[in-house]
């Protein structure tokens, strides 16, 4: 057994200290956490933006990730909406009984991948182990902190008609990758997840101009749900076009075959900004030019007609609502 967690790893003795000091802490050395305080201690002035989220998502191992870069990705990405430069992150693990070391190492390799791709600092965390068929292998919990810079006010009630709708790319990779993975399903051409931090996406943006008013990464319930959250924050309404909106072939036959709406399937590598049409295509240029905006296109507008509603324009010339998600389309997708 000395290759898995052991429930002992959770006791808080020395194979607590073993496995933390051994193999979490290494590969996020910073003069913060090296202090292995109770509590981190950091200098930070101006608007500060704070998130946390916790990932259960099942297999954690998929095409195009797992749940450590789901979960480090998924908050950066979270504080990156506001208009912020994430700096911080905390990273607690609820561990089974079990686990491999292996897996586990994998894991966090997966998210200091991430770290040294974005610059944030892990400086805090927790380590929990449970007894064997009380955790799906392994849960993430975390929290993000970042700074806004000044001129920045990014918020989902910001929207106003004449606004142009910019989609970073194409929709639902990752609820595909994971039920394709979690079922055994098999597809001529294969389906990643586009799990990825787009901070650099936004600091792009934002950079060129600061005349985004909203911006959300459609995550669970796809992109449908976050377009009728910003319409109902900000009390307008919204018209897109479906043949604007990008969809990968395998995706969309995946769909078909599956019967999903893509609409309402996940993604964790893709934003929707709200901004100014006199900045529009110029913002939408920038993006184009970042790896993670190259399918980046606008879809539709903000309109004051048919306030907190979504109103697509199919590819058959028709119209039809896009109604909030009810229920649940796919499981443990984050």
């Amino acid at each position: 057994m000395n290759n898995k967690i052991l429930l002992a790893h959770g006791s808080g003795g020395k194979l607590s200290h073993d496995l933390v000091g051994g193999k979490i802490i290494p590969p996020f050395t910073n003069p913060i956490i090296n202090k292995m305080d109770d509590a981190s201690v950091f200098e930070i002035s101006g608007r500060v933006a704070f998130t946390t989220d916790s990932y259960v998502v099942s297999p954690i191992f998929f095409p195009g990730g797992d749940i450590g870069k789901l979960a480090v990705c998924g908050t950066i990405n979270d504080l990156a909406m506001s208009g912020a430069s994430p700096l911080y992150l905390s990273l607690s693990l609820i561990i089974e009984e079990g686990l491999s070391f292996e897996d586990l190492e994998r894991i966090i390799n997966s998210i200091k991948q991430v770290t040294e791709e974005t610059g944030i600092k892990i400086v805090t965390g927790d380590t929990k182990v449970v007894n064997q068929g009380n955790a799906d292998k392994l849960f993430i919990n975390t929290a993000g902190i970042g700074l806004i810079p000044p001129g920045v006010n990014i918020s989902g009630s910001n929207a106003i008609p004449g606004d142009k709708i910019i989609l970073s790319g194409a929709i639902g990779d990752h609820g595909i990758a994971i039920m394709s993975q979690r079922e055994g399903l098999r597809f001529e051409m294969p389906v990643e997840s586009d799990c990825a931090p787009l901070d650099t996406l936004v600091s792009d943006m934002l950079a060129f101009s600061k005349h985004i008013h909203c911006m959300r990464d459609p995550t669970r319930g796809g992109l449908a749900t976050s377009l009728n959250e910003l319409a109902t924050q900000s009390g307008v309404g919204i018209n897109i076009k479906e043949d604007k909106i990008p969809l990968h072939v395998a995706v969309n036959a995946a769909c078909e075959l599956l019967g999903f709406d893509p609409l309402y399937v996940a993604n964790e590598g893709k934003l929707v900004a709200i901004v100014s049409p006199t900045h529009a295509e110029e913002i939408l240029n920038v993006m184009k030019q970042n790896r993670y905006g190259k399918e980046s296109t606008i879809i539709g507008e903000v309109v004051e007609e048919h306030s907190r509603k979504v109103i697509m324009k199919t590819t058959l010339g028709a119209s039809r609502i896009v109604d909030m998600l009810t229920g649940e389309l796919l499981p443990r997708i984050c």
